[in-house]
């Protein structure tokens, strides 16, 4: 029996300016706490030279999340940031699937997820685009098929609050 415990994956959302190094000095941050970021998505806001940043990573102690949240808030081109509560959020992500299945399979996953035909290369070469949770596009690449999948990107996390 595997006794290794999968830690709580937990979100982080931070404003800061837009400026060069910013990004940077939020990652050598969380490098030198020795967290492993899973996921970083940064992208501008409606407010001028601001930028809008999701970070996910894994950790148990409440106590650590908030001393890592004050330390990006201590860095000078950071507006604020907080830690996203899971149950008050929406938690995003996008994969393109590049794949090899007939249309027959296609329709059978039709009737269970949404999901886009960006390109179709030949017959039964295409590329989708798929939405939602982390779970979501899990159980859609493993219903998929190991044997029909080329290639998969995955944007990471980006995530609301309520």
């Amino acid at each position: 029996m595997n006794s290794t415990k999968q830690m709580r994956r937990r979100a982080i959302l931070a404003y800061m300016q837009d400026r060069p190094g910013v990004l940077n000095k939020v990652s050598m941050l969380i490098r030198r706490k020795m967290y492993n970021v899973e996921t970083i998505t940064v992208c501008a806001t409606r407010t001028a030279g601001i930028s809008r940043m999701s970070m996910t990573l894994r950790e148990d102690s409440d106590e650590k999340m908030k001393q890592v949240v004050k330390q990006i808030e201590k860095i000078t081109e950071v507006v604020s940031a907080k830690e996203l509560d899971i149950d008050h959020s929406f938690w995003r992500e996008v994969a393109i699937i590049k794949l090899e299945t007939g249309e027959d399979h296609l329709e059978r996953l039709k009737s269970k997820y949404t999901f886009e035909i960006l390109d179709r290369q030949h017959s039964d070469l295409y590329i989708l685009q798929v939405a939602g949770t982390n779970q979501l596009i899990d159980d859609f690449l493993n219903d998929l098929g190991d044997d029909h999948i080329i290639d998969v990107a995955r944007s990471g996390f980006t995530a609301l609050e309520k």
